[in-house]
């Protein structure tokens, strides 16, 4: 039996947070040969980018479960559960196997000297090889090159698109960020991308037998209003025709990667068919009900992230809308309400009060640019609903975290209530 509660070890686990970022796979090298090198025991899956790339590893791990392939999902961060981001087969695993796991895997952690990151990707890849999973589909945490889950060696490599983010680590330079995203992709090997065309030759460099959207795939949606897209693809596997519920455009071409990658990794027409119209990626552009209205929930961290969340909107016809905002200091939220400000109705500013890097109300105030909407602050996410309209539809964005305290509001559930930012 354990001498460590649960408790002990989340709290433990996520005190290493403080310990920041460090990149390199040195650490995490180390740590999983001290497990036995559990990740050599499934067919692993990388997928980094700025933005899409937790829905396009969660499509495709449905595609690969349609086709009757045991797929695990490992993604970062977690909205509500620290054991969220572990799921097989569609099912997110049970405390009693994380506690278990996390229980070996704590004293090598700890000589090693392994950051937060380190042990949870370690984590994941000792879950995913106890429970027997043929892939494991492994959303990149930060960057690609350095990043902790480039220490596997992937049968297939995602790049989603690129955008500024991380710029303080990655570079202030979109080539510079593709370079290091490049880093997931192998010589020789399967690789599927949806970055835009210019930034091409930096992925094509790194040697991999990549296929990208707009180039060797072209790719058509429809839009069918909140059900979400039908998609069709043409690709040197075939063409492709399918429904997506997830919403917005950027939503459409996620769903679209996704579906190429499974076609490279050899996966059916109909399993893709199959397991592309039951996805759904929570807290991404995810609506849910409150007291008589409907509240949008999408993290949105980022411009671009804000600039698709406006269009998906003006797609569906939403006019303007109460938007309920917050954002950590690292990231650029005036340039997020800019691309917002069109949609916008009213600005609640708020924040995540388990993030210590979240700016507050007031901080968040005096970045403001030039909205001309009115604008009103909210000491907590609770404080923010209630001073939202009972009837039609508000949004929540700006920060996953927020929307990890969100949640669980709207749904009458209860949060971990530890602190996190990573």
């Amino acid at each position: 039996m354990s001498v460590y509660s649960e408790s002990d070890l989340l709290d433990w686990l996520f005190a290493r947070q403080r310990f920041g970022v460090h990149p390199g796979l040195g650490r995490v090298r180390e740590l999983l040969g001290q497990l036995g090198d559990p990740q050599e025991r499934f067919r692993a899956v990388l997928v980094a980018g700025t933005n899409g790339k937790g829905s396009v590893a969660a499509v495709l791990s449905a595609l690969l479960n349609a086709d009757g392939r045991r797929a695990g999902l490992f993604t970062s961060p977690h909205l509500t559960r620290f054991s969220e981001r572990f799921v097989v087969g569609g099912q997110e695993l049970g405390g009693p196997l994380v506690h278990a796991a996390l229980v070996r895997v704590r004293p090598h952690a700890e000589a090693t000297g392994a950051s937060f990151f380190e042990i949870v990707t370690a984590l994941g890849c000792l879950l995913f090889a106890e429970v027997g999973v043929d892939y494991a589909v492994m959303e990149v945490g930060l960057g690609g090159r350095l990043d902790a889950t480039n220490a596997l060696e992937p049968v297939l490599s995602v790049v989603t698109g690129i955008g500024l983010d991380h710029t303080a680590i990655l570079g202030d330079t979109l080539e510079l960020i593709a370079t290091e995203k490049a880093g997931i992709l192998r010589p020789g090997r399967p690789a599927v991308t949806g970055v835009q065309a210019d930034l091409l030759p930096v992925l094509d460099a790194a040697g991999a037998d990549l296929w990208a959207l707009g180039r060797e795939a072209g790719v058509h949606a429809d839009p069918l209003g909140w059900d979400g897209w039908r998609v069709q693809t043409d690709s040197p596997s075939g063409p492709l025709a399918f429904q997506t519920p997830l919403l917005g455009r950027h939503g459409a071409r996620n769903a679209a990667l996704a579906a190429l990658a499974a076609q490279r990794l050899g996966v059916p027409s109909a399993a893709i068919v199959t397991g592309a119209a039951d996805v759904r990626w929570s807290g991404r552009m995810e609506r849910l009900p409150w007291h008589g209205g409907q509240v949008l929930l999408d993290g949105a961290h980022n411009p671009d992230g804000a600039g698709a969340l406006r269009q998906a909107l003006m797609d569906l016809g939403v006019d303007r809308v109460p938007v309920v905002f917050g954002a950590a200091q690292d990231k650029d939220a005036a340039g997020m309400l800019l691309e917002l400000r069109g949609v916008m109705s009213e600005l609640i500013l708020t924040r995540s009060l388990l993030s210590p890097r979240a700016n507050t109300p007031t901080e968040l105030a005096a970045l403001l640019p030039e909205l001309d909407v009115p604008v009103r602050l909210a000491d907590t996410p609770a404080e923010a609903l209630v001073l939202l309209p009972s009837r039609g539809l508000s949004v929540v964005c700006g920060s996953l975290y927020l929307v990890g305290e969100v949640r669980p509001l709207l749904l009458g559930e209860r949060p971990e209530g530890r602190e996190r930012w990573q």
